[in-house]
C-alpha cells in the first residue's frame, strides 16, 4: 500500500466519524 492511500482512507475515515457524530449529537456542534 502506499503512502498517498493510506493518508486518503484516513481523512476519509476521520471525515465519516466527523459526519456520524454531527448526526447524532447535533448540540456539540
Amino acid at each position: 500500500m502506499s503512502f498517498d492511500l493510506i493518508l486518503g482512507g484516513g481523512l476519509a475515515l476521520v471525515l465519516l466519524v466527523y459526519l456520524l457524530m454531527a448526526l447524532f449529537a447535533p448540540e456539540r456542534f
